[in-house]
């Protein structure tokens, strides 16, 4: 493991062509997503004038967490390269569709349904293909650098999905959207090279539903990918000021313009603990930072309950979201213990409950902030935070040994 403990530098990481073409493809389609996001919003309740239905069409957009562990396993049976390809490709077409004017709203909702569910074999396929290309501590710096860029990608992309909708039309953004899942799909096949299935397919293989259940059992017969799997998802603890920006706003006396500032802290801030943390912290102190961090993460929340103002709201988001960003140091070492036949499926698992966790926190905790208002949801989410990440940086103590490399773990 001398390797793994070597730290690396963000321009070692960008060095590799590989990682380059990922990391250029995944920008193009996280911006993306979020201006499709946007553009179909602004189309629907241009069409129907109904909140509701454009709530529901922004909900659509989450659907890979419901599909995410079972597609995953096609990033195990298929050659990750061209499970990339194909999704984007793929995506590409679906979303020029979309932009045909007059489209009927089933369809359209049939289309969405069909282009979220396409990435979840995509992103397990890309957290996979990273780990492939990147070992040891690169692994961790790839990811930091991902993050930092993908944070700022998703707020370009509302801007800028935003502005094309708003200054253009929503059939122009969508069709840009298309455009940037083609160049994806074309710089993952000229910039990354073919490797082979790292599980059998077909009838020799398992079946996509074996291949899940093989997953689940994986995770939940390992205690460090319980405590890992518990890190990574508690995060939907820290998207919580999000969720209640809008009516946080209003209880603090801040004006319906500050609620872009509130929502752009915590992204800002996780990209800046991602920095931060791929810079200048040790590859073995950062994993020993991941629980403390987590628990961390909801101290700042705890003085919402005071209802300060709006710097310091927004300083004590963006805090919350530095602190957040041990995220980047729990995916690179889940990769690193799972066995590489697995790793698509496992990463499915992983990032599927990611997702899941924010929905289901938003979700919850907006019951509760209709009872007890927003300022005390969220510091009741920051004890919550607070707990959960001290239990899992006590049991990943107890459970840590030296992190495996894939081949030791196979």
């Amino acid at each position: 493991m001398a390797d793994a403990e070597r730290k690396t530098t963000f321009r070692e990481v960008f060095r590799l062509a590989e990682f380059r073409a990922v990391w250029v493809a995944d920008l193009l389609s996280v911006a993306g997503d979020q201006v499709t996001r946007v553009a179909l919003a602004v189309l629907v309740y241009a069409k129907t004038g109904s909140a509701a239905l454009t709530a529901l069409t922004y909900a659509l957009t989450f659907l890979p967490a419901l599909a995410g562990p079972l597609l995953g396993g096609f990033a195990d049976r298929y050659s990750r390269r061209n499970v990339m390809i194909v999704t984007n490709s793929a995506r590409a077409v679906l979303v020029a569709v979309m932009a045909i004017p007059d489209l009927p709203l089933p369809a359209l909702y049939a289309l969405l349904i069909v282009v979220q569910l396409m990435a979840a074999p995509h992103d397990a396929a890309r957290g996979a293909l990273l780990a492939d290309i990147l070992d040891g501590d690169r692994l961790v710096v790839g990811n930091s650098a991902r993050n930092v860029t993908n944070q700022l990608a998703q707020m370009a992309g509302f801007a800028f999905g935003g502005g094309l909708a708003a200054l253009i039309n929503p059939h122009v953004a969508l069709l840009v959207d298309a455009a940037s899942f083609t160049l994806a799909a074309l710089l993952v096949a000229v910039g990354v090279r073919s490797r082979p299935a790292a599980a059998t397919a077909g009838s020799d293989g398992p079946s996509l539903w074996q291949s899940t259940r093989q997953g689940l059992r994986l995770v939940a017969g390992d205690g460090r990918l319980r405590v890992l799997a518990v890190l990574a998802w508690m995060i939907g603890l820290s998207v919580v000021p999000e969720g209640l920006a809008v009516p946080y706003a209003a209880e603090i006396g801040a004006s319906p313009a500050a609620v872009g500032l509130l929502l752009a802290a915590d992204p800002l801030g996780m990209a800046i603990g991602a920095f931060v943390l791929g810079r200048f912290v040790r590859p073995e102190r950062r994993v020993r930072l991941m629980g403390p961090l987590a628990a961390a993460a909801g101290i700042p929340l705890l003085v919402c309950a005071t209802k300060p103002d709006l710097i310091l709201s927004m300083a004590l988001f963006a805090l919350c979201g530095a602190c957040a960003a041990y995220l980047v140091v729990v995916g690179a070492v889940w990769a690193r213990i799972v066995p590489d036949r697995m790793l698509g499926q496992a990463m499915s698992l992983y990032l599927s409950g990611i997702l899941a966790s924010q929905g289901i926190a938003i979700a919850l905790t907006g019951l509760l902030a209709a009872r007890i208002g927003s300022a005390d949801t969220i510091a009741v989410t920051g004890v919550v935070c607070l707990v959960i990440g001290l239990g899992a940086a006590l049991a990943w103590r107890r459970n840590d040994s030296p992190a495996k490399s894939p081949n030791e773990a196979a």
